[in-house]
């Protein structure tokens, strides 16, 4: 059975209506997030920064708001896990595909990753997510952590 996207996300480290000016505020909000929760080491914000310049992770999905899927090395991760911006603005990200376009984002999930095994299945429980436009629009309409939680399988859900 699929594991939730929701149990890989600390409900503190969810920001609604994320007011960011451009990629690097996002991800150094996001990632201060995974810092003081203990994910991830000071180095973490840095890393992933270089990493974006170098190989960027918007991903163009054809809607008006995108999701990128900044990570970086296990070395700078304490634990897995991810924190969740959901935009109030779209900001710019690198196309993965084509570094040189710029991709609306609206939807950031930012990757701690230090284990093969759980970065698979986080990234097909993200892609997911992403595939479908109606919890894509649920995540955008979402005011708290329970409503995030249940567009993406979270704790709240009813056990089958």
């Amino acid at each position: 059975m699929a594991t939730a996207l929701m149990e890989f996300i600390d409900p503190a480290a969810i920001v609604l209506g994320a007011e960011a000016g451009d990629r690097e505020a996002v991800i150094r909000l996001l990632g201060g997030k995974l810092e003081a929760l203990g994910y991830v080491k000071p180095s973490f914000v840095e890393a992933v920064l270089r990493r974006e310049a170098s190989l960027p992770t918007g991903l163009p999905l054809g809607y008006a708001r995108n999701v990128a899927i900044p990570h970086t090395d296990p070395e700078h991760v304490i634990k897995p896990g991810i924190a969740l911006a959901v935009l109030s603005q779209t900001v710019g990200f690198a196309n993965m595909e084509d570094p040189d376009e710029t991709v609306p984002v609206g939807y950031v999930f930012l990757l701690a990753i230090n284990d093969k095994d759980k970065q698979i299945d986080m990234l097909q429980q993200i892609m997911d997510t992403i595939q479908s436009q109606q919890a894509l629009d649920a995540l955008a309409g979402a005011r708290s952590v329970d409503e995030v939680a249940s567009v993406l399988g979270g704790k709240g859900d009813v056990a089958a």
